[in-house]
């Protein structure tokens, strides 16, 4: 085994699970490692508990930028999980890239539909078969709070992990923000490429660490889905977990991002930004 320590926490990477991975998947993963390591320096700390792995298990990271999940895979791979993602519905629609994510396993939900309580159900059912541990973000969508500390979220990830007796791994991720710009609401034609492109060869020149975190795995077993609130607080338990793993991860930046995106709106705010 190989072992490796990243700010002296000691990880073993072990070997993948091969259970539920779809063939097309583990490929763009290796693509995946290639393009974050030639876009930026990648740390990893933490772990996953050996006896997590294979078995059922929600990952539950913040969201920064458009990069990040790309990062939080190969973050994945070097410790030795194979991610899958709940994405929205308009993703797995898209004509080309749709049903590639959809070949890859991914799952999906649509967050405004009637039918969000349907795919919680089918996403915990996927889960407890077991192999691959499905990436969540609970806040929904990129941080905007000025500071890109997480904002509030939703009960979402809390109701799946009551709902199917499902551990979460809370991830904390600093850095892929200043590799791709926010950019644009819509990309219409070259022009609105354009912020992406230009911003992802700038951080090849500058190549900017991408710092991820697993934090241990939050304690929820005292809490039930069938109690009132008891979602509610399990949302706050996953929430802070991820923003008590961010803090060490930006100590040079405990108030606003050094690094400053033109196109990213700041007109979010975070409940669990630190005192």
């Amino acid at each position: 085994m190989v072992h490796r320590i990243v700010h002296g926490v000691v990880s073993t990477r072990r070997t993948l699970p091969g259970v539920s991975t779809p063939l097309f998947w583990r490929v763009l993963m290796v693509v995946d490692r290639g393009l974050i390591a030639l876009t930026g320096k990648l740390e990893v700390s933490g772990d996953i508990p050996p006896e997590l792995i294979g078995k059922p298990l929600l990952l539950a990271s913040n969201h920064i930028g458009n990069l990040d999940p790309m990062v939080l895979i190969a973050a994945c791979r070097k410790i030795g999980v194979n991610p899958r993602f709940m994405l929205a519905g308009g993703l797995l629609d898209a004509p080309i890239m749709g049903p590639a994510l959809k070949a890859c396993g991914h799952l999906r939900v649509d967050r405004r539909s009637a039918n969000v309580g349907e795919a919680m159900h089918r996403a915990v059912e996927a889960l407890q078969k077991g192999g691959d541990p499905i990436a969540v973000y609970p806040e929904g969508k990129i941080t905007l709070d000025p500071g890109m500390w997480p904002e509030r979220g939703k009960t979402g990830v809390a109701r799946m992990a009551l709902g199917g007796g499902i551990p979460v791994v809370p991830i904390s991720q600093w850095g892929a923000h200043e590799a791709v710009y926010w950019g644009n609401l819509s990309v219409n034609g070259w022009k609105d490429v354009l912020p992406y492109l230009t911003s992802w060869l700038r951080a090849v020149r500058k190549r900017p660490t991408f710092k991820v975190h697993f934090g241990k795995p939050v304690e929820l077993t005292d809490l039930n889905a069938e109690t009132m609130g008891d979602a509610r607080r399990a949302h706050e338990r996953i929430m802070t977990a991820i923003t008590e793993g961010l803090v060490p991860l930006r100590l040079d930046e405990p108030d606003l991002p050094r690094f400053h995106d033109p196109t990213r709106p700041t007109t979010g705010a975070s409940p669990w930004r630190p005192a």
